[in-house]
Parts: structure tokens; sequence; C-alpha cells
């Protein structure tokens, strides 16, 4: 008969004691002061897609415990807004006031720390574009004046686009710099955002959140400026198939929106300026819609008098047409040349005026 030694035997119990589940080792306790809702949403990105846990909530505090394979950015959800943070495996502290987000304050992540101290950092830069985003209103119907204040957000925009990249080098390993590329390719342009990408670590880049960054750089590569426009086929309000290629021979603006955008909504009189001033120079709008009701969809074309032809697939976010182009977010547009050559992205505002008086003389 076969006896099993004590060193084989202690194997067996480690073995044993490694195939049991491993007992969280990550949790958050908050106590947020104007928080009403009885349950908030704590969502972790999962591969392509996120796991989400509800959590109960009592006279504004909650726990919740889980494990983090890797320190990443989770999100709070509550019924009017939601929080961001970097989760680690540690015991993380949220307390604050609900009615005053910009003043809460996490601690026992040391990601969360390091991107606390980056903000704190740029202060400088954000502090002048709060300011004059506050003045928008006071110059919306003064032409000159709105030009003037969109190129200074612009320049601050690039300043701080430019530390964020300087961040990223000196820190190539970071959970943080893989949140800030990842961050760039929501709206990014693909070159410059594969270029960050490129700069991480190997390891950084192998991690879960640098894997789906992978992804989308890969999605991003084929809407990105100078290829060919992606033909699709689309119906229209009244569920004609519309194909992209039909305005071939065009200058075409593929205008991302939806009637619940506010942005978007605000966007529609400065799109419909442009429409009817260049519409007979070689000139035209396909508007995409992510709504998934029809009523509000048709509704809010009549509201806002737009006049190009519109389609939809009525899947919302899931739009066929926006996850070939890889939207995220919108208002979001491609300007697409006759050829069908992307020559342009993301153009709004005065900026879209500008372009399309560049190229239509």
């Amino acid at each position: 008969m076969k006896i099993h030694t004590p060193t084989m035997f202690t194997t067996l119990l480690l073995a044993a004691a490694c195939s049991q589940p491993k007992a969280p080792s990550a949790s958050i306790t908050a106590e947020l002061r104007g928080l009403k809702d009885s349950v908030v949403f704590i969502s972790i990105p999962v591969a392509d897609s996120a796991k989400t846990d509800t959590v109960p909530v009592k006279d504004g505090r909650f726990t919740w415990t889980g494990n983090i394979t890797e320190p990443q950015k989770i999100y709070i959800g509550t019924s009017t807004r939601y929080l961001e943070l970097f989760m680690e495996n540690a015991a993380i502290q949220v307390n604050g006031n609900m009615d005053s987000t910009d003043q809460i304050k996490i601690t026992g992540s040391a990601t969360q720390d390091a991107y606390e101290a980056f903000k704190k950092s740029i202060t400088d830069i954000t502090s002048q574009e709060d300011t004059l985003y506050s003045k928008y209103d006071e110059v919306k119907d003064n032409n000159t004046a709105k030009a003037a204040l969109e190129a200074t957000l612009e320049s601050l925009r690039n300043q701080r686009r430019g530390r964020t990249k300087a961040y990223i080098k000196a820190h190539p390993e970071s959970a943080l710099s893989v949140s800030m590329v990842a961050d760039m390719a929501v709206m990014g342009e693909y070159a410059p955002v594969d270029s960050m990408f490129r700069t991480l670590t190997p390891a950084a880049q192998q991690t879960a959140t640098g894997i789906r960054l992978a992804k989308r750089l890969a999605v991003l590569k084929k809407s990105a400026i100078g290829q060919p426009m992606i033909d699709f086929t689309q119906g229209d309000v009244d569920g004609k198939p519309i194909h992209l290629s039909d305005f071939k021979g065009k200058y075409v603006l593929l205008d991302f929106w939806a009637s619940w955008c506010g942005p978007c909504r605000a966007e529609n009189p400065n799109v419909l300026k442009a429409y009817n001033k260049f519409k007979d120079k070689n000139f035209t709008v396909l508007g995409v819609s992510l709504d998934d009701k029809a009523d509000k969809w048709k509704e809010a074309i009549k509201q806002d008098g737009m006049p190009w032809m519109q389609v939809s697939d009525l899947k919302g976010f899931r739009n066929e047409v926006a996850q070939e182009y890889g939207i995220q977010a919108i208002p979001s547009s491609f300007l697409i040349d006759p050829q069908g050559i992307i020559i342009a992205k993301e153009l709004r505002g005065t900026a879209l005026h500008t372009k399309l008086a560049e190229i239509l003389k």
C-alpha cells in the first residue's frame, strides 16, 4: 500500500487551498451626503463589456467588496450622475457631498492619488478652460467673439494634451497612463493615439485595459483620416434603404447625433447654417441617429429643422454604422471628399465653417 509522506501530504493540502476561491481583497466604504438613492451601481470593465453590481445604500452610506485583477478605472452610478475612481486591491474610502462632486475625497488607492496629483498639476490650464466655458452664452450670437473664444479654448486643450502626453512618456508602466491613452481613444484620431499607445511598456499594453485599447485602435484605424469611407446601408425616416456611396461625388459631412444628446442638439443649428451656406457647392450632410425611439428621432428632426438625409437602425449606441466608425461619444462627425476619402473629423462650431470655406472656394 502506498503511503503519502508528510511532504507530499502538505503539498496536497496547499493545492486544495489554492483551488478555493480567493477572498475579496478590494473594498469601497462610502459616505456621501446628499445621496438619496436606495442603491448605487458599481460598474467594472470586463473584456468588451462590464460587470455591474447593485449595492444597497442607507443614509448615503454603502459598502462593496470584490476582486480587482489590476488597477483600473471603475464607475459608481447614481440616479443623477456617476463617479469614476481608480480601483485596486485595497480598502478605498469615498467621502463627500453629492451636491459638490468635485469636493468628494477618495483615499486608499495609489493610482487615484497619482490621478489627483496630475489633476492638480494642470489646474493652471483647467481653471482657464472653466472660465471660458462659463462665457459661452455671452458670445454665442457674436461670431467674431465666439471664434476667438473657441481658438483660445483649443489652444488650452492642446496645452493640456501636451501635459498628458508628457506624463504618459514619463510613466509608461502606469495604470493611469494606460487609462489616459484609453481616454484619448474615445474620440481621438488613430495616428496620435497609436503613437501614445506604443510608448507604454509591453506589460502595460497587456493589461486588460491595454488589450481593450488595442482593439479600439484597430477600429479607429479603419476610420482614420486618409482612409476610404466605410460604406453602409441604413433606413431613412420612412425605412427606405440609403447607401453612403449614393453621395459619392460630393463632400459629405457624416454626422452622428441623437435626439436625447444635448450637445448634439446645440450643434445642430451650426450644422444647418453650414448646410445652407455650402449646399450649392457640392456639399451635403448625412445624419446617423443613435436614437432607439422613432418618434423621438423624427420629432427632433422636425424641431431642429434639418433638411438633409437622416438614417438610423434605432439601436441606440449599438447602431451598426456607429460601431463600424468607432463612435463612443456624440456629437461626432467625419468629412468625406468626393472620392470617398475621410479628410477631417470632429468639425464643430466655427471649425466646420472654416474647413468648408477652405475646400469649397
